[in-house]
């Protein structure tokens, strides 16, 4: 195999902007041979938007069985990510994942037994995981860099979205559509960063959910969480798509320093001795430690979609290993079942989440929820990714 040959399932947003990579030379040992979506004018614009040497099918499920593809790329409303992986690895084939994993912990673990059996290799498109400020945290975290982790607090409401957003798409913000609001949608990526860069997930947490507080939609568009890990350490999450002018801070505490990333740079606080040490033998009741700074600007390569895109092509051609393992897109899934849950009951979440608990809380509002009328637009979402804001 020289080049890997990749189908595309899904034109909208994600997917259009995914062909324009593999038409415009950036993947480099892949190619684009089939795309498919079950709205005809999404194929048509695709065709023309980004012309190539590629199938088109009316379906995700007709390319799997049908299409000369090596691997598929599933970029389509979230509920429908892990029956299409299960079809593609029940036919042989690679699968890349668009974020979310899926909407419940029960069908990701499903897709993710799959994945096991079939033997093929399974990416989620976490794009922020290339992010240079990012792997500079997950470093010094891993490291021992900050020492044990005491607070961990992520403000992100710089997603600021307007009535006509919700309103192109006939799916979004609903249950039966979408699955979910913010979290579901904007936060997938921060909810992974969080528990990676940390290195471990959250064992208790209690959030407050705003279901249509500033939109007319069913979903959350407004959440603010508590969280606590095993170790001890808390923190809280908080998001929104109503707050403008936004903010994204996300900030770690630890025993030997504190790392604050916001407005495209990293700031890493060292201190000189243990804070805890410090805490208990200083004389002076209002004395700090002391510390060093250094700050690191947003540089260097930062190859986001392409870059995943590019390493599950390599990774399947025996070039280099594969950068995120599938499986894990389950850990942001199960932080979203738990903020949800914990606002439904009213109560303090454990995790990991009770599966079947989850799905039959999910299926009641499904059952009351309605897709709205209107057009499935595209829309340019290019500047909801990139850097740190």
């Amino acid at each position: 195999m020289e080049k890997v040959k990749f189908g595309i399932i899904g034109m909208g947003n994600m997917g259009s902007v995914h062909l324009s990579f593999f038409q415009e030379g950036k993947i480099i040992n892949g190619v684009c041979t089939a795309i498919a979506d079950v709205n005809p004018q999404k194929l048509a614009a695709a065709q023309k938007n980004h012309p190539g040497r590629y199938a088109c099918y009316a379906s995700g499920a007709e390319l799997i069985d049908r299409a000369d593809v090596d691997a598929v790329i599933v970029a389509v409303p979230h509920y429908s990510h892990p029956p299409l992986a299960e079809r593609a690895f029940a036919k042989g084939l690679h699968v890349l994942c668009e974020k979310p994993a899926g909407v419940y912990t029960k069908q990701v673990k499903e897709m993710n037994a799959a994945a096991e059996r079939s033997g093929k290799l399974f990416a989620m498109m976490y794009n922020q995981r290339t992010n240079p400020l990012y792997k500079k945290m997950h470093a010094i975290v891993a490291e021992g860099g900050i020492g044990d982790i005491r607070r961990v607090n992520w403000l992100i409401t710089n997603w600021f979205r307007t009535q006509f957003y919700y309103d192109s798409g006939s799916w979004r913000a609903t249950w039966c559509g979408e699955g979910g609001g913010v979290l579901m949608n904007q936060c997938p990526h921060q909810l992974d960063l969080l528990q990676w860069i940390c290195g471990m997930m959250p064992s208790r947490i209690r959030a407050f959910c705003h279901f249509g507080k500033w939109h007319s939609m069913e979903t959350e568009d407004d959440v603010t969480a508590y969280l606590e890990f095993p170790n001890g350490a808390t923190g809280a999450f908080i998001t929104s798509t109503a707050d403008a002018p936004g903010t994204n801070r996300f900030e770690i505490l630890g025993s030997k320093g504190k790392l604050v990333c916001e407005k495209n740079t990293l700031t890493y606080v060292r201190l000189k001795e243990d804070l805890q040490e410090f805490l208990q033998t200083e004389k002076n009741g209002f004395a700090e430690p002391a510390y060093d700074v250094q700050t690191f600007p947003l540089e260097g390569e930062n190859p986001q979609h392409a870059g995943i895109i590019n390493n599950f092509a390599n990774a399947i051609l025996g070039i280099e290993p594969l950068y995120v393992d599938g499986k894990e897109g389950i850990r942001c899934v199960e932080l979203i079942d738990a903020m949800l849950l914990s606002s439904w009951e009213d109560v303090t979440v454990q995790l990991p989440v009770d599966d079947a608990f989850y799905w039959k809380k999910l299926s009641e509002h499904i059952a009351l929820s309605k897709e709205k009328e209107g057009k499935d637009l595209l829309i340019d979402n290019s500047s909801s990714f990139g850097g740190t804001q």
